[in-house]
């Protein structure tokens, strides 16, 4: 059988990668000197629990492509017969030349690397649907296909309460629009070509929120999957209940650490699936 794995900005759920058995790897999250290994020893609240805390702004650091080549070597042993790994956009991030490194390095099995040009759960979108191709019994070349297939038919759609997060990790690409005195604006972003992208700006966060529903609404019936992303957002029920009146969801994914780091707390928005038809 072919394994998929992917990376922990994936914010895919426990229990969902635990079902599909997708393999995590995971980022490293530091404050100061303190570090910390991503969904091993800093879930998703402890690290919002942590920024509130701390006096230290957070930093990410990508996988060794020896950490990735010890998970596939281990796929190996427990039976796979190749492993497609889905990995967080290559413009954000030297996670997915580590992987294509340690693919390169693996003689075990075959190993495919797929570039998300994503984040988050349109990341994690990409790697459920190369984890159903694979659980049907499809070959390394056809889950690598799967994934591809819905790469350009997922995204997200979040607001920010800040942009100095994103501003101080270097993470802005075009949002750069939004700078010289507007980090009080409430910025709302997506992920355009693999970057960071600015897709609006207004004043007070109920305008947010409401600008994300009209965004939802207009998606409507294309939408085959949504997830609400939350980081550590206290309207986050309000927001489920309303965009659940547009398009029925249950699935609520906590934004973890490595996008939590360049997002800042409170960030609430959500990722999306398009229908193939």
């Amino acid at each position: 059988m072919i394994r998929v794995a992917t990376d922990s900005s994936c914010d895919l759920p426990d229990e969902l990668a635990a079902t599909h058995g997708i393999e995590i790897v995971p980022l490293t999250i530091r404050f100061g000197d303190r570090e910390f290994t991503d969904r091993i020893d800093l879930t998703a609240e402890g690290f919002w629990d942590e920024l509130k805390m701390s006096s230290d702004l957070p930093e990410t650091s990508a996988p060794s492509a020896g950490d990735f080549r010890e998970r596939f070597n281990c796929l190996a042993e427990d039976g796979a017969d190749g492993v497609v790994t889905v990995c967080l956009s290559s413009s954000l991030s030297a996670t997915y030349q580590a992987a294509v490194i340690a693919a390169e390095q693996t003689d075990a099995i075959p190993v495919k690397v797929v570039d998300s040009r994503n984040v988050s759960m349109a990341l994690g979108f990409q790697v459920l649907e190369a984890a159903r191709a694979a659980a049907r019994g499809a070959g390394l070349e056809q889950v690598e296909a799967a994934a591809l297939a819905s790469r350009d038919r997922t995204n997200f759609i979040a607001a920010l309460d800040t942009l100095e997060y994103l501003q101080r990790g270097g993470r802005i690409g075009t949002t750069q629009a939004f700078l010289g005195g507007l980090l009080n604006i409430k910025p709302l972003i997506t992920m355009d070509n693999g970057v960071v992208a600015a897709v609006g700006r207004v004043r007070t966060r109920s305008r947010a929120l409401a600008t994300l529903l009209e965004r939802a609404d207009s998606l409507g019936s294309a939408i085959e999957e949504v997830a609400i992303l939350t980081g550590d957002s206290p309207d986050v029920e309000e927001f489920r209940q309303q965009i659940s009146t547009l398009i029925p969801t249950h699935l609520i994914a906590g934004i973890g650490p490595v996008v939590g780091t360049h997002s800042g707390p409170g960030v609430l928005g959500f990722a999306y699936h398009l229908s193939a038809h």
